[in-house]
């Protein structure tokens, strides 16, 4: 998995737990840290799928080069 995807999961846990404790003590504003748990969620899912696209891109090169030889 990719550098960055692994922060993102990271953050979006934090952000999780953050909404967890505001959310049990009564406060709003776990709802933003909803909104950050989403959005660093889309960036380790974007991430992954970046290093996954990258990764075939590669492996087609590869295979186009020993066929063109």
């Amino acid at each position: 998995m990719p550098r960055l995807a692994v922060y993102a999961v990271l953050v979006c846990v934090l952000a999780l737990a953050a909404a967890v404790v505001s959310f049990t003590r009564g406060s709003l504003l776990g709802i933003v840290w909803i909104m950050m748990a989403a959005v660093s969620s889309n960036m380790a899912w974007f991430y992954v799928r970046k290093a996954r696209a990258e990764r075939a891109a590669d492996a087609r090169q590869r295979e186009d080069r020993s066929v063109t030889g």
